[in-house]
């Protein structure tokens, strides 16, 4: 796994000296997180770390190379051996970066509704996550990064400085991914998204290793009815309270 990161900057709200070095950003699919991650991590200097690509990598290797999901050892054994690198956007085309599976541009065909269908059930099988959490911790250990996911705040990064889940009402959810699926053009069922985030869901929240749910100490941003500019409004004042506590 390799990343880059960005240089700091002040941004808003004077981010010269980091209010928090490891910001976790937890919550269900098309809640928001990658969209405030990235914001957050452009306004902070910070790096941007959307740990669902690594999930989402394997999930697509396992598809085009006749892997069947079901099959926990050999998903397992792939997740092990499958390079997957993250870098800066190399193409302008949307993405916010690009991401490689053993040198392959997956970045979008990891958004595809076939892998949104088959990810849950992947990213449940503990050696899956062993593999991948190593790599998400090496990137933590850096400092100074956004990340984004599942589990962060309770199983990834338990002591990340600050915790967020951003969480949305799923009809609502499910209307964004669709959107984000017909804006590039192709063809996508809002029942068939609807039904597909539903089963996710209950997938994500109910698997024995590292089920999602809200760190105790996570702060809640409801966004489904919040303009992007809203949340990010809302998480930069989290941000500014925890460093400078109101009496």
């Amino acid at each position: 796994m390799t990343s880059s990161r960005p240089p700091k900057s002040s941004g808003p709200g004077g981010y010269e000296s980091p209010r928090a070095s490891t910001i976790a950003i937890d919550g269900p699919a098309a809640s928001g997180k990658s969209t405030i991650g990235e914001l957050l991590s452009r306004r902070m200097g910070y790096l941007y770390f959307d740990t669902g690509v690594m999930y989402r990598a394997v999930t697509w290797a396992a598809l085009s190379r006749g892997v069947p999901i079901a099959d926990e050892a050999a998903v397992t054994a792939l997740a092990e051996r499958l390079l997957i690198d993250v870098t800066p956007p190399t193409a302008d085309d949307g993405r916010q970066y690009t991401v490689l599976a053993d040198g392959v541009d997956v970045t979008w065909d990891i958004r595809t509704p076939g892998v949104d269908a088959n990810v849950s059930p992947v990213s449940a099988y503990p050696g899956v996550r062993r593999a991948l959490v190593a790599q998400q911790r090496r990137v933590a250990a850096a400092g100074s990064v956004v990340m984004v996911g599942r589990d962060i705040g309770t199983v990834v990064l338990p002591g990340a400085d600050l915790k967020l889940y951003l969480d949305a009402g799923v009809e609502e959810r499910a209307r964004r991914r669709w959107v984000e699926v017909r804006a590039r053009g192709e063809e996508a069922d809002y029942d068939a998204v609807l039904a597909a985030m539903r089963r996710r869901d209950r997938i994500d929240s109910r698997r024995a290793v590292s089920p999602l749910r809200v760190a105790d100490d996570a702060f809640v941003v409801d966004t489904t009815d919040l303009a992007v500019e809203e949340v990010l409004a809302e998480v930069e004042r989290l941000i500014e309270d925890r460093a400078c506590p109101r009496d």
